[in-house]
């Protein structure tokens, strides 16, 4: 009988996909290949169920004969060994970031003599209320707060983490995905700048900003988004507030806490030693990490250490001295920082620090040593690459070009056709 192929990244099953696997079934025996959420959250929402329960939800479905796993978003490597007759799908991926999947599915069984069967996709107005309690699903904290740790287990790239201060700008991290060499590309969380979130309030990057308000700013991005997001910590306080903190913030969902070594009133990293900046003793802040971690509620939630000596010039030898005695107080990662515009001290550092701990993930921030990309990360054994600031600081010159084009002109006309999406777009958004 001739063989036929289907791939699901859903894990909500309805009546559509009953009908389409029944068709299906129709033509062959059907082989239903299950994509790992890790992929699925390249271009969609994680699913809220596992790949193991999904697995096991599609071998009790009449008309799949086989259920395998398709590793990849492409279907290339499925096809040359199965080599079915028919790819069967709904027609609702011939637009979108998905459509360079089909050509790519309809190139390879030209070459096998196979043929792609689509059926019209199930519009229908209760599925959409259903796939957005699903995603409401995917936002609440017990959910959320365990998907750093999951994609980091099965990761074969850094993870792409990309700064959020707001509702809007969340969505923007959420949404934003692209196609690149054939496949879509999109970020895997948020990071919550103490930077970025004082500087929309106009304030001074000194910590002045407290959690209560910090925390805000959070909820608001969580409540319209479903990725993980990593908080920045600062210092953490003193050690007798921070154990409080930090179940609050792991109360909240947030997957990881950023702190720093330092003390004292804080003075942004990037003046380096421009500005007085006092570096912690390393047994004074492997107290604060063991103290943190102890007062976890969750395995989930991550406690990463970041670690000033680069940018204080204590060299590279206090780093990893340093990088060592964090891991061994229970840090779950190590960020290492540098505001040099070369990345070399950076990469040495990675590559030593990752040949001792190969287990333990590397958290950089090229803000100035921007030109690594990160495929050159991941092999000096970076595990997270975060881009800290680059939403508010290209918001902020748009902004000043539209304020000043109106006064230039007396009028908005200018400004709305230069600068400004139109009203509709942005409604539509939400």
């Amino acid at each position: 009988m001739k063989k036929v192929y289907m791939c699901f990244a859903t894990d909500i099953l309805h009546s559509g996909h009953i009908n389409i696997i029944s068709k299906a079934a129709q033509l062959g025996p059907v082989t239903a290949g299950i994509l790992p959420n890790e992929i699925i959250a390249t271009y969609d929402r994680i699913p809220v169920t596992t790949l193991e329960e999904r697995i096991r939800v599609f071998e009790n479905i009449k008309g799949i004969d086989r259920v395998i796993v398709q590793p990849t978003l492409s279907y290339r490597s499925v096809l040359e060994e199965l080599r079915p007759e028919y790819v069967v799908h709904g027609d609702d991926w011939r637009d979108g970031v998905l459509q360079c999947v089909r050509q790519e599915v309809i190139s390879i069984l030209a070459q096998q003599g196979g043929e792609l069967v689509e059926f019209p996709y199930t519009h229908d107005e209760v599925l959409m209320q259903i796939e957005a309690q699903m995603r409401r699903q995917s936002a609440i904290p017990d959910s959320r707060r365990p998907r750093l740790r999951h994609l980091l287990r099965n990761a074969e790239r850094p993870l792409r983490f990309l700064e959020a201060h707001s509702g809007l700008s969340g969505m923007i991290c959420e949404k934003t995905t692209i196609v690149k060499d054939g496949s879509p590309r999109s970020f895997d969380g948020m990071w919550l700048s103490s930077l970025c979130d004082s500087t929309m309030k106009a304030k001074p990057d000194i910590e002045l900003v407290d959690l209560t308000s910090r925390l805000r700013t959070a909820d608001e991005i969580m409540e319209v988004t479903t990725k993980p997001i990593i908080f920045d910590g600062d210092t953490g306080g003193l050690i007798e507030h921070f154990v409080h903190n930090i179940q609050t913030i792991e109360r909240s969902g947030i997957s990881a806490v950023i702190i720093e070594d330092k003390v004292g009133l804080k003075k942004n990293s990037l003046f380096g030693t421009d500005a007085a900046q006092c570096q912690d003793s390393i047994e004074h802040f492997c107290e604060k990490i063991r103290q943190g971690k102890q007062a976890l509620k969750t395995r989930d939630f991550m406690l990463i250490a970041r670690i000033e000596s680069l940018i204080l010039k204590a060299g590279m030898e206090d780093a990893l001295r340093r990088a060592a005695a964090y891991t061994a107080a229970g840090a779950d990662g190590i960020m290492i920082h540098s505001k040099e515009k070369e990345p070399d001290e950076i990469l040495t550092f990675c590559d030593r620090f990752h040949a001792d701990c190969p287990d333990v993930p590397i958290v950089v921030v090229p803000t100035t040593f921007n030109t690594v990309r990160e495929e050159a990360f991941w092999q000096h054994g970076v595990r997270i690459v975060i881009y800290a600031n680059h939403l508010i600081r290209s918001a902020y010159p748009a902004m000043q070009a539209a304020a000043e084009r109106i006064l230039q002109e007396g009028r908005c006309k200018e400004a709305s056709d230069e600068f400004c999406m139109p009203i509709k777009e942005i409604i539509s958004l939400f």
